[in-house]
Formats: structure tokens, sequence, C-alpha cells
């Protein structure tokens, strides 16, 4: 990934925050047919450090879930938003300004491998439901559905875990832009009905912590 120094993250905690809250992934490897990507929830587990392991499931039939080659990428995206010239000050006062994108996005790099062990897979899918399910006021369980039926469901998948070795993070928030033309950009976001990334814009113009 392309990521010019003032949109680099690589604070381990920061990217792992980000994959946390991001939930579904790009996960895209290389098979004997040629490159292939699936989108599925992962779940990080923070060892080994320093980058932690990525598990998940696919469905059996996955072509992706019958061997890779190589070494396996997972992407994570945050908020996005397109950031018209007009929010800028700048426009107005000498009309320099092109349009852009602010987004995030984390690539996490690794071996992958295969498990099929119906214990583990209850487990993986059990903690995946858990994870999208608690904010909800009546969240559903794996055990709400009949046993049997779960059990049936289990042969139908096939679990991934991946090893990180290399994690990137681009972190892309107007950080290039004047002081006042990040103000227009949050000023402009929320007018446009996008406070999430006007949030997140705001944040990273704040001075760190010391």
């Amino acid at each position: 990934m392309y990521v010019p120094a003032h949109f680099r993250e690589d604070r381990v905690d920061i990217l792992h925050d980000a994959i946390c809250r991001a939930g579904l992934a790009t996960l895209v490897s290389m098979t004997a047919d040629g490159l292939i990507a699936s989108h599925i929830p992962l779940l990080l587990d923070p060892a080994p450090a320093p980058y932690g392991t990525l598990i998940g499931h696919l469905a059996r039939p996955n072509p992706q879930a019958h061997g890779v080659r190589g070494a396996v990428l997972a992407i994570f995206t945050g908020p996005d938003a397109y950031i018209t010239p007009s929010y800028y000050p700048t426009k107005r006062e000498s009309g320099k300004v092109v349009p852009t994108w602010n987004y995030t996005a984390i690539h996490a790099y690794g071996m992958m491998t295969f498990f099929d062990d119906p214990d583990r897979l209850r487990d993986v899918v059990t903690r995946l439901t858990d994870r999208h399910e608690r904010e909800r006021a009546e969240p559903w369980a794996v055990t709400d559905a009949p046993e049997e039926f779960v059990t049936g469901m289990l042969k139908g998948i096939v679990g991934v875990s991946l090893a990180i070795t290399r994690l990137e993070g681009k972190v892309k928030l107007s950080q290039n832009r004047p002081e006042a033309d990040r103000a227009g950009v949050v000023a402009g976001l929320r007018r446009d009905g996008r406070p999430d990334v006007a949030a997140l814009v705001a944040a990273v113009a704040e001075p760190p912590v010391a």
C-alpha cells in the first residue's frame, strides 16, 4: 500500500482498535486458479506479539478454503467520504484545490492455515456472533438454534487463521491541508450528513497528549 509519511499509522494498538471496529475484512490470496478475494468477518487475537492473529471461517465450497499460495492479505477499512474542494477556504482564496477522498485502511499480511475441528469452529462462530450481537437489546446466541442444525452448519465451513507478520495503516484525513481547510472539511462533512468522518478529521487535527 502506498502510504505517504503524513498519512502513515504504525502504532499497533491504534491499528488493532481499527481492525476490531471494522469487523469485516477483504481476504485476498493466490490460489491455483489465480487471485481470489472473500469478504468475511474476522476476529483479532492479540497473540502472538507484536501483531496478533486473525481468525474466521470460509464456506467449504469456496476455492479459497482449499489452499493458498504464499502470503495472504486481509484488508480492513473504516469510514470514508468524498471531499469536495468547496469545503476549503483555499478554494475561495486561490482556487488551487482539487477533490480527494478521506479514508482509513489497514493491511494485515501473513501466512494462513486452515482447521476443521468442530469444537474450534464452534468457538469461532460463537465469538463472532457474540461480538456483533452484544449491543443489541435482545442479542441472538448460537445456542438459540437447535443443536443438530448448528452441528450441520459447522460441517459447511472451514476455519482460517492468519498469523500477522506485517501490519500497515493509512489514515488519510486531510492532514496535508492547512488548518483552515481541515476546519472547513469538518464543517462540510457535518453539514452533508457525515459526522462520523468529520469526527475522525477533527481527531487527527488535535495535538497528541503528552
